[in-house]
């Protein structure tokens, strides 16, 4: 028997993607400000939705610390840029280093817990951070920076051009690396990690190794985007930098957008800032309706809103299940 994937889809999906990519990126040139910085924040915030999304949809990590690694990528601005007087984007991809480590230093304490164990543990070692820094002098402690200096002599058109770039690097880079992981064999391996850890074992799938990688990778990707998500604000301080806001919204994305699947986190992402678009002047409603709306889903769309779509139409953009064919001659 042949393994094979419905094509159509995907390409279709291709070719839109490439153009989606080719619009955004031309921005700079073309939208207003305000436009760019939604469409910052929107694409930083998709980066962020994978990255949980491969976690707990694909590697069975649930994780409510992920804040930790976001604060942690937005105090190398203060590190490297202010105090090292790097540039504000030359330090973007040394924040996902400083991000990588830590989440590799901390692995072998947050492995040693599983399930509701795991994901609390992951909250304490985001604390641990947002403490830490808190009470270390030499990055302002905790009344915070600001961090405007890392980009002096830049123009703002320039600024939000790179933002942008780097934005869309991060949120479609995210997508792109998670489909090909997926597609691979360590994808399967992944996968069928988080369906049977006691099986995989039984097949020779080194569970310790891929949770590890998957771990660190998440750490790194998350560090960047939040010193990205930093650049914008211009000011680093540890309770928004170490907000537990930043996973509550991952997990409602990833929810509402359907977990386990590709297309999910952009679905939700799409669903998320349009709901905040709508009712952000509401206040409270606000944030009941993002409320209601999980629990509308997790109780009668288990795959969420993409899910509720392949039900019906069946298509996936992004195959990464084989199904089986028939034999080739």
């Amino acid at each position: 028997m042949m393994m094979k994937r419905d094509l159509l889809p995907a390409r279709v999906a291709a070719v839109l993607g490439v153009l989606s990519i080719a619009a955004i990126a031309s921005m700079p040139w073309w939208a207003e400000r305000a436009t760019l910085a939604l469409a910052i924040e929107v694409l930083a915030t998709l980066a962020l939705a994978q990255m949980w999304n491969l976690l707990a949809g694909y590697g069975g990590l649930l994780s409510v610390g992920q804040q930790g690694f976001i604060g942690l990528g937005a105090y190398a601005l203060v590190v490297f840029g202010l105090q090292a007087g790097l540039g504000a984007f030359w330090v973007i991809p040394i924040a996902g280093v400083v991000g990588a480590l830590a989440g590799a230093l901390v692995a072998p304490l947050v492995f040693r817990l599983s399930g509701a164990h795991f994901a609390i543990g992951t909250w304490v070692v985001a604390e641990v951070f947002r403490l830490v820094m808190a009470n270390l002098p030499f990055v302002s402690g905790g009344s915070g920076t600001s961090v405007a200096r890392t980009v002096m002599g830049m123009n703002a058109a320039t600024r939000m051009g790179l933002t942008l770039w780097w934005a869309l690097a991060l949120g479609a880079g995210a997508t792109l690396a998670v489909y090909l992981l997926l597609r691979s064999r360590w994808g399967l391996a992944l996968m069928a990690v988080r369906d049977s850890e006691r099986a995989s074992r039984s097949l020779g799938v080194r569970v310790g190794r891929i949770k590890w990688a998957v771990w660190v990778a998440a750490a790194g990707v998350c560090a960047m985007t939040g010193a990205l998500l930093f650049i914008t604000k211009l000011r680093v301080a540890p309770d928004p930098a170490f907000s537990i806001d930043w996973t509550t919204t991952m997990f409602f994305i990833v929810v509402i957008g359907g977990i386990g699947t590709l297309e999910g986190p952009i679905i939700g992402t799409i669903a998320y800032f349009l709901l905040r678009e709508w009712l952000a002047d509401l206040g409270s409603i606000y944030l009941i309706t993002l409320g209601l709306t999980t629990m509308v889903v997790m109780l009668f769309f288990e795959r969420g809103l993409w899910g509720l779509w392949t039900r019906y139409v069946g298509w996936e953009l992004f195959p990464v299940r084989r199904r089986l064919g028939p034999p080739v001659d």
